[in-house]
């Protein structure tokens, strides 16, 4: 009886351990450490409560966490490629319809790679803020430029922040960047 006892005794002190590390990782520090600047922007929405901050991010983590992504073939990961920069290359001359064309290329690529699909923007960005939140808030600037918020600064700038994402999703994750093909001038029409 007493070996049942020590048994029983060690089996739930075991299990607080691990539920107190699961909690300390997904909560205040591993929260910040795993979403990066996303984490700051929430905080900043929920005007500065961490609190509160900290149960959205978890419900992501919770909705979007056990998301897999699934790989492009070496085609579509061409053909994205080459959609992106004829979109950077027409910024110059349309930079409203090259917004409006990265935030709909996005929303495209990530529903095939596994993401909601962009019907709902807010689902989506919240999924790719679980997997890639260094690189969303580039989508983010995209999808409000497109709306018509800010000046073409505004809309150059979020385009090559959303190239950040872009180069990430495309290259299956591994942070490769897109590569330029040669009969693009350097420079010429690019955002």
């Amino acid at each position: 009886m007493t070996t049942v006892v020590i048994i029983v005794a060690v089996v739930l002190v075991a299990a607080c351990a691990l539920a107190f590390l699961y909690t300390r990782r997904t909560s205040g520090h591993g929260m910040r450490r795993r979403f990066g600047p996303e984490y700051d922007r929430t905080v900043a929405r929920h005007d500065g409560d961490t609190k509160a901050a900290e149960r959205e991010l978890h419900e992501r983590l919770k909705r979007h966490g056990s998301l897999h992504e699934r790989s492009l073939t070496p085609e579509a990961r061409a053909q994205y490629a080459e959609r992106w920069t004829r979109i950077e290359g027409g910024f110059v001359d349309a930079p409203q319809q090259s917004v409006a064309e990265a935030d709909a290329l996005l929303a495209e690529l990530a529903r095939d790679l596994g993401f909601p699909d962009g019907s709902d923007f807010g689902e989506q960005s919240a999924a790719l803020s679980v997997h890639h939140a260094e690189h969303v808030n580039g989508y983010r600037r995209v999808h409000a430029a497109k709306q018509g918020e800010g000046s073409t600064e505004d809309m150059r700038e979020a385009v090559l922040e959303a190239r950040g994402l872009f180069n990430v999703l495309v290259s299956n994750g591994t942070d490769r960047q897109v590569h330029r093909h040669p009969h693009h001038a350097e420079g010429r029409g690019t955002a």
